[in-house]
């Protein structure tokens, strides 16, 4: 498993930014979104599955909002 979450910026049109200060929450209907920035102000959110969250707690990359 990475230690980085990654997500597309839909401002710069980059693949694979890696995010910072990224916040995990629980959707309505049950799946996981992490939310940050890639470090120059842009904002970024990717959703992702409950093992890639968990483990992205775990590790310290992202904290938990739920």
């Amino acid at each position: 498993m990475s230690k980085m979450l990654t997500a597309y910026c839909m401002k710069t049109k980059e693949k694979n930014v890696p995010m910072q200060n990224a916040v995990i929450t629980k959707t309505s209907r049950g799946g996981y979104m992490a939310q940050g920035d890639d470090g120059k102000g842009n904002k970024m959110t990717t959703m992702l599955s409950e093992a890639t969250a968990n483990q992205a707690v775990t590790d310290g990359v992202a904290k938990k909002g739920w």
